[in-house]
């Protein structure tokens, strides 16, 4: 399989040291989850700067891409927010399997609004999370579908919560939308990503989940079956480049695979 693999990012390296004159046009369509945003649009400027190959990118909840590439939408590739939802459209044969790589990594941190009085808080077992809500609700992402939601969901059982918590959820569509319910001071504390925190200014930090507490975060890519556009390649071997890696770890994401320029 790797060795597919690597042909078929040597197809994309031979493509792009000798361009074709309909490449400089071509359009490629990425589905992403919603918490890639900030990180991949200065990817994506980089990409289409360096080769003049437009990228459209759709960010959203995994779960709903998933269902989006099953129903038929146009996507180019996929990038899940975990492992189950790329499981999801390789088990329909949606992806091409030697394409696929685990891309990025990410931790699951306790925010609170900029302006509260919560101060820095341990997180371990038996940690009261429903007290420390007091009379308000908890922001996660829907703990069924959303992956942020059962990374959240994950850790509050390990560590004894989850049945105090669960009657406090306020949950929303994706990792975003859960961000924003804590950065409006709709909620008083809530459950994202580190990334995703430390780009809302209107939001702090105040605890991060132990790394045993739920299962790694991992980001996995893979190019659609259907897909024949050369700049798909071009795009994969771009994401494995030092300036990729370098926009990511910016953004917070531990990049997960060895760089190949």
């Amino acid at each position: 399989m790797m060795a597919r693999f690597f042909a078929f990012f040597g197809l994309a390296a031979l493509l792009a040291g000798n361009p074709q004159p309909l490449i400089a046009q071509e359009q490629i369509t990425v589905f992403a989850a919603a918490s890639l945003k900030n990180a991949l649009d200065d990817v994506n400027a980089a990409f289409i700067k360096a080769t003049g190959i437009k990228v459209v990118t759709s960010y959203e909840a995994s779960s709903t891409l998933a269902r989006q590439i099953e129903q038929g939408a146009p996507a180019d590739l996929f990038i899940s927010a975990d492992l189950r939802w790329m499981d999801y459209v390789a088990e329909r044969k949606l992806i091409n399997p030697d394409t696929r790589v685990n891309l990025l990594g990410n931790k699951l941190v306790l925010i609170a609004p900029a302006d509260s009085k919560l101060g820095n808080i341990t997180i371990g077992q038996g940690f009261a999370i429903a007290k420390l809500a007091g009379a308000g609700r908890i922001a996660v992402a829907d703990v069924k579908a959303v992956p942020a939601g059962f990374y959240a969901k994950a850790a509050l059982e390990k560590l004894g919560a989850w049945a105090a918590a669960e009657p406090k959820l306020a949950q929303a569509e994706n990792v975003r939308a859960t961000l924003a319910f804590v950065a409006r001071g709709e909620t008083p504390i809530g459950i994202v990503y580190e990334t995703d925190a430390k780009i809302e200014p209107k939001v702090k930090i105040i605890g991060v989940f132990p790394d045993d507490s739920y299962p790694p975060v991992t980001y996995p890519v893979a190019a659609t079956t259907d897909t024949k556009k050369p700049g798909v390649g071009q795009y994969f071997s771009f994401l494995r480049t030092l300036p990729a890696k370098a926009i990511f770890e910016r953004y917070g994401f531990s990049y997960l695979i060895k760089p190949i320029s």
